[in-house]
């Protein structure tokens, strides 16, 4: 079987490891062009162009995949994509995180399945593992689907839970669906080579949507129940990190849980080697690791050493 593979984070470039392990015959990698990172701003490979090149597998950057973009560069990139993909002849293509839509020009060149790492039709979109923590979804899990031109509305081949811990955030969480993800693409198409992979129409109810995250969520919002801010700073760790503000200062919020107290909304209640409490609309929440601006991430006791904080306030 001739796989081409389309994906960009750490959570593809997992799939695709377990693909060049497996045996499977990857002659090309398309993935999203290199961004600048890091404090240099240096222009950096994607995780999945980081695999392909350490394998030898011919990797393809373009901009766009649509043809018919009014936008000339990537209009150009994506026909010579599309002129690669149709000279390949290739079995099926894995889509996996990759970013960018897929065009019917596209999707008709040979059949396409992504990994989706949420238990469809629930959180559809760009942030399933993110929404299904801040909502306190006991469950998650990896579906791998057929692609077709709705957003995630493709055909279930294969489904797989996950429990949601009390202790998972956005990154451990990503972690475990990526390794499951994996092991389940190398399945489905050892099954797809039998013909035993049978494909099963998304149900109309229960269909959520998962939003983009943006860095604009990152502030808590101390009025809200301590459990809804405790899900939100495990859902925005890592990315974009939960934030509350002292007199102006703003302050990371890594790790958390919540407590039975009361007082104010932001009113810091306690602030000792035991963490940091601060009062909510309903309950409290006990800050256990928190991030000053150009600090380090530290657990509250080293924290309240450099940044005191009994009798204020999180604004």
């Amino acid at each position: 079987m001739k796989i081409v593979f389309a994906g960009t984070p750490e959570f593809a470039a997992v799939a695709l490891r377990a693909l060049h392990q497996a045996g499977f015959e990857i002659p090309l990698v398309l993935t999203q062009p290199d961004r600048p990172a890091g404090r240099g701003m240096q222009l950096q490979a994607s995780s999945v162009k980081q695999v392909a090149l350490e394998y030898g597998i011919e990797v393809l950057q373009p901009l766009s995949l649509r043809r018919d973009s009014k936008d000339a560069q990537r209009a150009l990139e994506a026909q010579a994509a599309h002129e690669r993909l149709t000279s390949l002849d290739y079995d099926v293509m894995v889509v996996a995180a990759y970013g960018l839509i897929l065009p019917r020009s596209t999707l008709d060149i040979a059949p396409c399945i992504n990994i989706h790492g949420s238990l469809l039709p629930r959180w559809r979109g760009a942030a399933p593992i993110h929404r299904a923590i801040e909502s306190g979804d006991s469950e998650t899990g990896v579906t791998i689907m057929g692609m077709e031109e709705g957003l995630d509305t493709g055909p279930m081949m294969l489904i797989k839970r996950v429990a949601i811990t009390d202790a998972d955030t956005t990154g451990s969480l990503h972690d475990k669906l990526a390794a499951l993800g994996a092991a389940m693409i190398v399945e489905a198409l050892r099954r797809m080579e039998k013909n035993a992979l049978p494909a099963t129409p998304q149900p109309e109810a229960g269909v959520t949507y998962a939003a983009k995250i943006s860095k604009d969520e990152a502030k808590l919002d101390f009025s809200l129940p301590a459990g809804a801010l405790w899900r939100k700073v495990r859902a925005f760790n890592p990315f974009p990190g939960a934030q509350g503000s002292v007199n102006g200062t703003a302050i990371k919020i890594w790790q958390a849980e919540p407590v039975d107290a009361a007082g104010a909304p932001g009113q810091v209640l306690a602030a000792d080697a035991g963490g940091i409490v601060v009062a909510c609309g309903e309950g409290a929440l006990r800050l256990q690791q928190l991030q000053k601006p150009g600090g380090k991430r530290l657990a509250a006791a080293e924290f309240l050493k450099g940044f005191p904080l009994a009798g204020l306030a999180f604004e």
